[in-house]
């Protein structure tokens, strides 16, 4: 690492880090703190002293000065339920309780000049979302929703409510399943229950969740958070999750690694009274309607499949009002079933007899454990000690539906382990927070069957354009992966209140992660047929057309390992201007190195087999393959990531009830490991590939323009080792692809634009608002393979007609393809957005959350990260986004139902995908991406579910006023709508964009699961 960065570093952090180590620190982060701050006017002889804001449930109290106007600031605040404590010169007054959400910037201001007595039955309700109002002794004051005003500047999200997320309908008890009611956010499930939060037009892996402030980010794999890759689980016990806060775009300069989607939660503490509550959750295949899979082509009967989740929660005082405790666990059993068909409709009579076995339905096993723990201490009103662990750990067999049998499914590993320490210091101006974490996360999948796999193949020949479609795919799974992160994360934040309208905090963060990569594709032989190779009526499952296999180079651990070190630091200025102007300055800066990526050296091999005198066809070529080779001096880390983040408010009446807000920010994200590590894995071990002569319906297959020792003729020897290893003796590198990164990659980051208007009609608050998020800098492969002649493709003059191809045919000798990783995937998401909000209360008992958005999203790719069509990505036209539904309308809402009934609701509607493909046209001759909507599910719409749920509480009073039984029903998608995701791609079929399956994904039939739960 460049030393003067690393100085300048540690320098800034101890600067910062000062208060930390002088005096204790924060309980709650800076990320995902509530603040609260205002005016207390009183008679001119009764002035204030002191303002103590105490937590109903715990009796944690911390007190703020007050200015000569009155002004008080309390800038880090755990969400809760509170109630004011004022002193006066002359005597106390007590507020009534209110409620602040995560990540909520509050003002609230009080005038004892005009209020002289309790207030009526009507007036105490409770500010946005309080459903717990407990009553005050003493003098009243009454405090409403009306006096809370909102200082959230530019950001746009919402919050979730520890109500929504116990009332309301949902399949798998991930707490992240709500985030969609955020303008541009989808929470996105796939048919073997995996899931992932997606942003505007932006990848998952651009998202971030930070839970108690800190960060659950994943930097190794695609999903954002740990443990999400391919998982069917839960990131974290939602009985452990109190509320969140969702924010889609311009989010305050705390925030990092992060690009769209940022969403921080608070977890449950214990109180001063012992509670616990346990549940079951269950649904079988008697429980829900047939699949579409079970109901066409023809009728046949359910597969067996169930869904079992539990869990437990216990917390109370350790020492009343100085330390509590709250543990809980979660667990799933879950069998679900899932389709193995041909792509794109076909028909599985094309098969033989024999083959007929591995299609079908099936079911497969997902198990799931969850713990967690806490404790909070407060050994004085000025300090909060908080301990937290977690652990996750699952297991069981996984496979998507498609073209995999069930031999080639996965046993899925994942082992994650989290601590965080923390501790916050209060003084009359300043508040310290500082805490350090531990996390050690694994996922490791293994394929469940040894031996050789056999992958068919389809292709056809239409003007000019030639497509394969995936049939099959049996025998041994696919790779071998042992992927993960572990080390220690210390960061300090340090919020300064002493001068007047100003909050002003100050952060820095230092992470010391080793990142590990283990990837073993291909560890089972893959032998891939076209099986329409000698006759179009023919079946061809005689000889493959090509084989990929596996093994060490021998010249390196396949233990890819990286310790890397991370840094950030940022200056955040909330400051009231006026009464109706509040700024948000922010400004960051990260940094980060890579020692797998920066310190690698190209190997000789590499260097010999890319060398004009062994490769000439990159001499003339249109890139520099000298700016892809490394010999470890030669890359140098990014240290430009300076974001700003500015926002503002302009409330428009004198008591905040209307305003105007908007923002501007740049958000740095971070290139994915899984990526970086390739160039180093691809070393140590490495893909084979052998084609075989004849065997290839392609008129420009990748027989054409290789040597001999790659491109042979079939001999069934080659099914056994022994006869792979004659492969590797006679062919110079053995059939291996290369991966060369560009010496300065660049950091992904977002530019995100918002402007909107809040208004608040007592309990109901609506806001339309637009924004704009550019993202730049995204990481792609691209095919380095060139013509004889330097070119990507080869127009011959003499042939008008010629087909288009990219030259996958002319690698270097004895190896297979040259991939280049390089930045400048982009993104443009244009949203307007309006948002409904009636908050729910014990005199108004619903509530309402709706949220309509409208997006023009386009981007320079075609859903992936292998871009192997074109020479490079300017060739790439930004087109409309294929994961961006133009129209999204996301409805949830409850109500209190007389007898003890709850009902809850939520509904989704979006427009059909859109699906883009590449079009060959021979006159003249030219490749161009084409796009159209898909046929969605029916009347234009792409996607449509609605969920219902039935609470009924039996209080059993005998045993304590808060006991309680829960009997519940769910019923998910309740009109049954089929919602089906898979569609031709052949843009040459006369069916392209049409349904080709009776697949709908994550979508699940009508279901009814059952609960019954038990609380005091």
């Amino acid at each position: 690492m460049n030393k003067l960065v690393l100085r300048s570093a540690l320098l800034t952090m101890t600067a910062l880090g000062t208060g930390a180590l002088l005096a204790p620190a924060p309980a709650m982060a800076q990320v995902g703190q509530a603040s609260l701050r205002g005016t207390i006017t009183t008679p001119a002889d009764n002035p204030v002293t002191e303002v103590t804001a105490i937590e109903v449930s715990t009796g944690i109290r911390r007190s703020a000065t007050v200015g000569a106007d009155g002004s008080y600031n309390f800038a880090s605040l755990r969400p809760g339920t509170y109630r004011l404590e004022i002193k006066l010169q002359n005597g106390v007054r007590n507020s009534d309780a209110f409620t602040l959400r995560v990540g909520q910037n509050a003002g609230l201001d009080l005038d004892l000049t005009t209020i002289t007595s309790a207030p009526t039955a009507d007036a105490g309700a409770a500010p946005a979302g309080d459903d717990t109002a407990a009553p005050a002794t003493g003098d009243e004051i009454v405090v409403t929703g009306n006096r809370i005003r909102s200082l959230d500047g530019g950001q746009v999200g919402i919050n979730i409510t520890q109500r929504l997320i116990e009332q309301l309908p949902q399949n798998n008890r991930n707490f992240l399943a709500f985030a969609d009611l955020a303008p541009g956010v989808r929470f996105i499930e796939g048919a073997n229950g995996e899931s992932r939060i997606q942003g505007g037009a932006q990848a998952s892996n651009t998202v971030n969740v930070f839970i108690d402030g800190v960060s659950q980010k994943d930097y190794v794999l695609k999903n954002g958070i740990t443990g999400q890759d391919s998982s069917a689980g839960n990131p974290f016990p939602q009985l452990a999750i109190g509320e969140y806060q969702v924010l889609s775009s311009n989010y305050k300069a705390e925030f990092d690694q992060v690009s769209s989607v940022a969403i921080t939660a608070a977890t449950k503490s214990g109180t001063n009274e012992f509670h616990g509550e346990g549940f079951i959750d269950y649904t079988n295949q008697d429980l829900r309607t047939r699949r579409p899979t079970e109901l066409f082509p023809v009728k046949r009967d359910k597969v067996n499949s169930n869904n079992k989740q539990f869990g437990v929660a216990l917390g109370g005082p350790i020492i009343q009002d100085r330390a509590h405790f709250f543990v809980t666990y979660e667990g799933k059993r879950i069998d679900s079933p899932y389709d193995v068909r041909p792509e794109n409709g076909v028909s599985t009579s094309i098969f033989p007899s024999q083959y007929q076995q591995y299609f079908g339905t099936f079911s497969q096993r997902f198990n799931e454990d969850l713990y967690f723990g806490k404790i909070d201490i407060e050994p004085t009103d000025r300090d909060l000690v908080e301990l937290t662990g977690k652990y996750r750990k699952e297991s069981g067999s996984q496979i998507q539906t498609g073209i995999n049998a069930p031999s080639t499914a996965t046993l899925n590993k994942v082992d994650e382990k989290r601590f965080m320490l923390r501790w916050q210091h209060s003084e009359d101006n300043w508040i310290n927070d500082a805490r350090v974490s531990y996390q050690d996360t694994k996922w490791a999948p293994t394929p469940e069957t040894s031996g050789n796999a056999f992958f068919f193949q389809a292709s056809t020949l239409n003007n000019g354009n030639f497509t394969r479609t995936d049939l099959l795919r049996y025998g041994g799974g696919g790779s071998q992966q042992n992927k993960g992160q572990k080390g220690w994360t210390f960061q300090d934040d340090f919020t300064w209140t002493g001068f007047s309208g100003h909050t002003i905090k100050v952060g820095t963060k230092a992470s010391f992660i080793r990142l590990r990569s283990i990837e073993q594709n291909r560890a089972n032989p893959q032998f891939t047929y076209d099986i329409n190779a000698f006759s179009p009526t023919g079946f061809n499952d005689q000889i493959p057309y090509r084989l990929d296999f596996g093994v060490p180079t021998g010249t390196g651990p396949v233990d890819v390992r990286s310790s890397n070190f991370q840094f950030g630091v940022y200056a955040q200025d909330d400051w009231d201007v006026t009464s109706h102007l509040t700024l948000n300055l922010g400004l960051r800066w990260d940094y980060e190195r890579t020692p797998a990526f920066v310190n690698f050296v190209t190997s000789q091999e590499n260097l010999a087999a890319i060398a004009p005198t062994n490769y000439p066809n990159l001499v003339n070529a249109d890139y520099n393959i000298n700016d892809f080779i490394s010999n470890g001096r030669n890359r140098k880390t990014f240290t430009g990531a300076f974001q700003p983040r500015l926002g503002f408010t302009y409330r428009i009446d004198e008591a905040g009830r209307f305003a105007v807000f908007g923002g501007y920010g740049r958000s740095y994200d971070r290139n994915q490991f899984d990526f970086l590590q390739q160039e180093v894995n691809q070393s140590a071990y490495a893909v084979r590939n052998f084609n075989f002569i004849g065997a290839d319906s392609n008129p420009n297959n990748a027989c054409q323009g290789a040597d001999a020792t790659t491109c042979v003729t079939w001999n069934p020897i080659y099914l056994t080792p022994e006869g792979r290893q004659q492969l590797l003796t006679g062919a110079v590198g053995g059939g291996r692809e290369f991966r060369f990164l560009k010496n300065d990659l660049k950091v992904p980051y977002s530019d995100q634009f918002s402007l909107g208007i809040r208004g608040r009609f007592q309990q109901l608050g609506l806001e339309l608002g637009y924004s704009h998020i550019a993202s730049r800098n995204g990481f792609a492969f691209l095919l380095g393979n060139r013509r004889p002649d330097g070119s990507f493709f080869f127009n011959d003059p003499a042939n008008p007609t010629d087909t288009p191809a990219p030259p996958f045919g002319f690698s270097p000798p004895g190896y297979r393809s040259i991939i280049l990783g390089t930045n400048g995937l982009k993104t443009n998401a244009d949203s307007v957005y309006f948002k409904v909000t009636k908050t729910y209360t014990q005199a108004s008992p619903w509530s309402l959350d709706a949220t309509y958005t409208y997006t023009e999203a386009t981007e320079n790719q075609l859903g992936e990260t292998y871009l192997l069509d074109f020479p490079s990505i300017s060739d790439y036209p930004m087109l409309r986004s294929s994961g961006v539904p133009r129209h999204r309308l996301v409805m949830a809402g409850s109500v209190d139902l007389p007898l003890g009934f709850s009902f809850s609701s939520k509904l989704q509607v979006e427009s059909a995908a859109y699906q883009k493909a590449i079009l060959n046209q021979s006159n003249p001759f030219q490749r161009v991406i084409v796009g159209r909507e898909t046929d969605g599910s029916g009347g234009g719409w792409g996607r449509r579910q609605i969920d219902m749920a039935l609470t009924k509480y039996v209080p059993i009073k005998f045993i304590s006023d808060q006991t309680r039984l829960r009997f519940r029903v769910d019923v998910l998608n309740v009109f049954n709508d089929y919602n089906f995701v898979t569609f031709n791609n052949d843009p040459a079929s006369s069916n392209w964009g049409a349904r080709s399956s009776y697949d709908v994904g994550g979508n699940p039939p009508r279901t009814f699961k059952l609960s019954v739960g038990y609380s005091f």
